[in-house]
């Protein structure tokens, strides 16, 4: 379908015209006494009570009309990110009941990434498949390094036993690695030694520093 307004989802372009286009809004939003965090043309407005939130989507509103936009329908909300149920997604976090957690979406992406690398058919040696997967993890943990610890425990368990079911394949063994004998037969530790890169073995440092 030929499109005459707006550029594609995706863009290159895309952003820079965001942040032309948008930064009256910034300055309005400033200017109204609101805390607005944005990217390109995702924002969220930090309020501290539900009047203070109305407010902000309406100003919002007023403005988006004024210059031709429209609010994502979906996406636009009021919520209490302290609450369970009512949190918000922003640049592949989900933010909810205190918690910032990496969304669904941006999880998934990381696994189908996983699930390529640890086909159990790929031929590859152990060692050439740790290091595809260490590239992959290292620069997704410098992004959601700051996502609550439990994802990067259950996200290293899971992929530990992929591999474990690689090397049964290896030898021949059917099943997908997840028994006793198989965690006992290639423990955690085996995999540190072959140099994974862990999720939680490096949220500690990254949590402790923040702390300091």
């Amino acid at each position: 379908m030929d499109s005459r307004k707006g550029t594609p989802q995706g863009a290159v372009l895309s952003p820079l015209l965001s942040n032309l286009y948008l930064h009256p809004l910034d300055q309005l939003m400033e200017q109204s006494g609101f805390k607005m965090v944005r990217y390109a043309d995702d924002f969220v407005v930090l309020c501290k009570s539900q009047e203070s939130a109305e407010r902000a989507l309406s100003t919002i509103r007023a403005w988006v009309e004024e210059n031709g936009l429209t609010l994502h329908p979906e996406k636009t909300r009021l919520g209490n990110c302290l609450i369970e149920g009512q949190g918000f997604e922003f640049l592949g976090y989900r933010f909810e009941a205190g918690r910032k957690q990496v969304r669904k979406k941006s999880l998934d992406k990381m696994k189908d990434k996983v699930r390529k690398i640890t086909r159990r058919s790929n031929g590859h040696s152990l060692t050439e498949i740790i290091a595809k997967l260490n590239r992959s993890l290292r620069g997704w943990f410098v992004y959601f390094k700051h996502a609550h610890h439990w994802t990067f425990e259950r996200l290293d368990g899971w992929i530990r036993r992929r591999l474990r079911a690689i090397l049964r394949k290896n030898e021949k063994r059917p099943g997908m690695g997840r028994t006793l004998d198989d965690h006992m037969r290639w423990p955690n530790e085996f995999f540190a030694k072959q140099g994974l890169f862990s999720l939680q073995e490096a949220w500690r440092p990254a949590v402790a520093s923040r702390s300091r």
